[in-house]
């Protein structure tokens, strides 16, 4: 027999959130839904999730909290200040799948120990940008208590094409720390090879054509090579977010000899500090082969 399908509240309606909750919707999971801005919320209400007013109204209708914004800071505001946390009922599932980090999630592990203790807390970041998020593919970094896994199957089978359950609480984001190291990397791998060839003459139609469907470029990057190649940094991953993750990872790992990472580190905050923030990562690309007096993309 199916596991039922409990009243989940997603707190935080940006592009991933958005994008989740309409998984959740497609799948008919009872959704409720709430943002700063409640505009980011009308089309869902559209599609038949019912819009909170505020944190607190959202975790008095659910079963299942997940937050999903930008940082550490936003996520101990929605739960304490707010005062998420103090409104879920007893037994309820609090979902954290916002990228903060190891001292992030240690914070609001804490947090959750001292004040809600009857509350279960997950730690489950997702890898994957917005198609994947909007086509329910995303991969799910889970860990926490075994316990109430079957009650988040119907969730992450919407959210997601694969979960990987990694251990306590803590361990979910480090993997994901981890993995966006891996993107990270491999988009400057793009960004770097591409911005070198047109410094040789060559475009970017040449590289993608030269290196695709071989082994050294992933579908990934033969995806970026190829919006590239068209001009085009719409955003699907922010490069001021991707940012925030390598700044992440740098500071979990402490001083370690990771000279590559804190180097990227160093040249994206530049073309952030630019204004490029907001584009997608592959705007480094842009911002490496760029001429004086050049318009932005």
């Amino acid at each position: 027999m199916a596991p039922a399908k409990e009243p989940v509240a997603f707190l935080g309606i940006g592009t991933m959130g958005h994008a989740m909750a309409t998984s959740a919707l497609r799948a008919s999971i009872p959704t409720i839904v709430w943002n700063r801005n409640a505009a980011a919320t009308r089309d869902l209400a559209e599609l038949g999730a019912k819009v909170a007013e505020t944190p607190v109204d959202a975790a008095r209708q659910a079963d299942i909290v997940v937050t999903m914004v930008t940082d550490a800071n936003v996520v101990v505001s929605i739960a304490q200040d707010q005062g998420m946390l103090a409104a879920l009922a007893p037994g309820a599932v609090w979902v954290q799948m916002s990228t903060i980090g190891v001292a992030g999630i240690e914070r609001v592990a804490a947090l959750v120990g001292a004040e809600r203790s009857d509350v279960t807390l997950i730690d489950a970041p997702v890898s994957g940008s917005k198609d994947p998020a909007e086509q329910g593919k995303l991969t799910i970094f889970a860990s926490g208590p075994n316990e109430v896994r079957s009650r988040l199957d119907p969730l992450f089978d919407a959210l997601g094409q694969r979960t990987i359950w990694v251990g306590p609480v803590g361990a979910g984001s480090r993997l994901k720390l981890v993995a966006n190291a891996w993107l990270a990397l491999a988009a400057e791998a793009v960004n770097t090879s591409v911005a070198l060839a047109r410094r040789f003459g060559l475009e970017a139609e040449t590289v993608a054509n030269a290196l695709g469907g071989g082994p050294l470029v992933s579908p990934w990057q033969a995806a970026k090579l190829k919006r590239i190649a068209q001009g085009d940094y719409s955003v699907q991953f922010a490069l001021s977010l991707a940012l925030k993750d390598v700044h992440l990872a740098l500071e979990a790992a402490g001083d370690g000899p990771f000279r590559a990472l804190a180097s990227l580190a160093d040249e994206w905050q530049q073309v952030v500090d630019d204004g490029l923030g907001d584009s997608d990562l592959t705007v480094v690309t842009w911002a490496l082969e760029q001429k004086e007096g050049e318009s932005q993309p």
